[in-house]
């Protein structure tokens, strides 16, 4: 037990970050070991592996994210924006490079080795831009003469630039949304609600017109039966083999002939072995980390920490919700995993990283220390 008394860098965090926040991201990367040994082995066996090869590989990866998640959570945020913003840049470089040497697979570029390890540059692109554009926006409200909305529209821009140019149309209509969320949250007129939406159209209707597997995505979501529909018909008949309470550990069948059930379909294999019960408690406690999040947003007196720490909640929100939804076959496939819980380690670390943001800009700091940052007062100087 760690004392109030002490004076270390660890009681200091302790005693002030948010332990049912902490408790429910280690639940979720718990969940996402059990539903790993769950999903996983089937697909290892049919690619030629070990069967508990990707089992192994998402500990592997647990283990940084862990230690990155906690890492972050001790940073003040001055450093919070500082590191971003090295982030935004750098995933912009490999997200560039991606797009001239990376591999394409299903017609898109997204992955690029480095120093031997396949990184997703889009993933940490993702949490950095929270942080930026909410620093943008917190700045805005304390400087209104500052141009800070054109900046943030222009980051946005400049981040859709290079996921459409992936292309990855998944990430940057998640991006999209963050981002309106907040300019929503600093006070957004109705004259750019309609801009933005018409914008958002015309940008659908031209993948659609444009892209052809966008154009067949939206077709099979339409009309299962204008294409291939495999791997969705499976998922929803493993929730009606599941019911409630499930099959039972190891007794699922989706997993052995979906090729992607470790990763977008995990939901699915959590569905038929488990029941509808454990996909509810998965689904309570994606809310619960939101809500959370929301509530500190909602109390924190700093415009940078309310915006920053409602962005990462509803970052995490959206992306569980995109990939519950796919599953459920309420929205077209988008290849997104569920936090936490699916195979993926540029997914797990940043996601780990955005978190890791969360607890920090959620930790109890007195009132003095936030007028000090703002600059609302500063020290007496000693008379001479």
């Amino acid at each position: 037990m760690v004392s109030r008394l002490e004076r270390t860098r660890f009681a200091a965090w302790w005693w002030t970050i948010d332990r049912s926040l902490l408790t429910a991201l280690l639940t979720l990367m718990l969940a996402g070991i059990i539903l790993s040994l769950a999903a996983s082995p089937p697909v290892a066996s049919r690619l030629g592996l070990d069967p508990f090869y990707f089992v192994g590989r998402h500990v592997l990866y647990l283990v940084p994210a862990l230690a990155v998640m906690l890492a972050t959570s001790f940073l003040p945020p001055r450093h919070i924006r500082r590191l971003a913003m090295i982030v935004f840049v750098v995933s912009l470089a490999l997200i560039a490079a991606t797009l001239q040497f990376g591999a394409e697979v299903k017609g898109a570029r997204r992955w690029i080795v480095f120093f031997g390890i396949n990184i997703q540059p889009s993933e940490f692109l993702k949490p950095a831009f929270v942080i930026l554009v909410a620093w943008l926006f917190g700045e805005s409200t304390r400087r209104p003469e500052m141009p800070a909305n054109t900046f943030a529209l222009a980051l946005l821009f400049l981040a859709i630039a290079g996921l459409v140019l992936q292309p990855d149309f998944g990430q940057t209509m998640l991006i999209a949304l963050v981002w309106s969320a907040l300019f929503f949250l600093a006070g957004m007129r109705l004259v750019w609600v309609a801009g933005l939406g018409g914008v958002a159209a015309i940008g659908l209707a031209s993948a659609y017109m444009l892209i052809p597997h966008v154009a067949r995505r939206i077709e099979r979501f339409r009309d299962p039966s204008s294409g291939d529909s495999f791997n969705i018909d499976q998922a929803l008949e493993s929730f009606q083999r599941g019911g409630w309470f499930g099959r039972g550990p190891g007794e699922g069948t989706v997993k052995r002939i979906l090729p992607e059930s470790h990763t977008d379909f995990v939901f699915a294999v959590a569905a038929e072995e488990f029941g509808i019960v454990l996909c509810l408690l998965l689904a309570a406690l994606f809310t619960f980390i939101v809500l959370r999040g929301l509530h500190h947003a909602r109390r924190t007196e700093d415009p940078f920490a309310r915006f920053a720490a409602a962005g990462l909640a509803v970052l995490l929100g959206l992306q569980s919700a995109i990939n519950m939804a796919v599953n459920l076959h309420l929205m077209p496939a988008k290849g997104m995993t569920l936090p936490f819980i699916s195979y993926g380690g540029s997914s797990m670390i940043s996601l780990a990283y955005g978190m890791g943001m969360l607890l920090a800009l959620t930790r109890e700091r007195p009132r003095a220390e936030l007028l000090v940052r703002e600059g609302a007062f500063a020290p007496a100087e000693t008379p001479a």
